[in-house]
């Protein structure tokens, strides 16, 4: 089969065949449909380290066919589309037990701890697949697993945002556009917060009721404005630490900020705002396996749309990547085997 490969940080990703996996009696053989081009790829390319050494496959974010199974896969079957998520889960540590397994201890990630996706094949324990209605189109479902399914998490588990909250979300790009959109279909006041006017646009198209470029105005003053004090919930969706200060300072007293954003950098807060304000901060990581259901009915149901700007060969994920790098990917990139 055809894969692309990680060799270390600052290298282009090298396309190359090799057998396709064998399975054992647990897994399921899958046939990649699409995968999602995700800024967590670009971490590692710029040095942020994998758990299993190089040579790696990328790709965490990924749905396909059932091609083949083990003798003991009893949920799924050959042919069956899926929805793979982008973590892996014991099932038997405290975290899964208590129903927060994507915080599982012994987390296995597809394209970091194991090879992912960006192949025409992988294997994947078939009690982790995820069946896809077939209402839905099956590349571009690819983006429920990783760029819907973390802000589904953050706003409805993490913020527990609720019906006529406001709510502001702080980048636009192809998580930011999603959490703009869930938190519309979960019945917010949603304001989003970026400098390119395009993705401004294309947020009010998805259920942003006002927007605001960081250009033009001084975005915390233009929350507090809007929402006569402060909003509900802060969405930060871009993992700048200067960025998560302005939705911390964004909320009203008694507020619930959300780091959906990775970086490794330390973030300041004022330690008095939080006491006196009961300010809640949250971070949020991916997305629990039972919140995948309630999401893609959402979908299947037209609730929210499928935001796949690009499709581009496989062949060509180093130029998906460099676009990313580049902020040219308007909504997502999916890259089809």
């Amino acid at each position: 089969m055809k894969a692309a490969f990680f060799y270390g940080a600052g290298q282009p990703l090298k396309i190359e065949n090799v057998p396709t996996p064998e399975i054992g009696p647990e897994d399921a053989l899958i046939k990649i449909a699409a995968c999602g081009v995700c800024h967590t790829d670009l971490h590692y390319l710029e040095g942020v380290p994998t758990f299993k050494k190089p040579p790696l496959i990328l790709g965490h974010e990924a749905s396909g066919i059932v091609t083949k199974v083990g003798e003991k896969v009893t949920n799924v079957k050959e042919n069956d589309r899926v929805l793979i998520p982008p973590v892996l889960t014991c099932g038997s540590c405290y975290n899964c037990r208590i129903g927060r397994e994507n915080l599982c201890r012994n987390i296995i990630m597809i394209g970091n701890s194991i090879d992912g996706a960006y192949a025409e094949y992988t294997k994947i324990p078939a009690k982790d697949l995820i069946k896809l209605p077939t209402e839905i189109p099956l590349e571009e479902a690819s983006i429920i697993s990783d760029a819907m399914s973390t802000p589904f998490h953050a706003l409805k588990n993490r913020a527990n945002l609720r019906p006529g909250d406001s709510v502001v979300i702080y980048g636009v790009g192809g998580v930011g556009l999603n959490a703009v959109q869930i938190a519309a279909a979960l019945g917010a006041f949603v304001i989003a917060v970026d400098k390119v006017e395009e993705k401004l646009q294309h947020a009010r198209k998805l259920g942003a009721s006002e927007t605001i470029n960081v250009d033009v105005e001084n975005p915390v003053k233009a929350v507090r404005r809007i929402t006569g004090g402060g909003a509900d919930v802060a969405v930060e969706a871009i993992g700048i630490p200067e960025v998560m200060r302005m939705a911390y300072n964004s909320v009203r007293w008694g507020g619930r900020v959300v780091i959906v954003g990775y970086s490794h950098k330390d973030l300041t807060i004022s330690a008095a705002r939080l006491m006196f304000r009961e300010i809640e901060v949250y971070g949020s990581l991916g997305c629990r396996i039972v919140d995948f259901p309630p999401l893609i009915d959402m979908v299947r149901r037209g609730k929210l749309k499928l935001l796949v700007s690009n499709k581009m060969p496989l062949d060509q994920i180093n130029e998906a990547l460099e676009m990313l790098k580049k902020g040219k990917i308007k909504t997502r990139a999916i890259v089809i085997p």
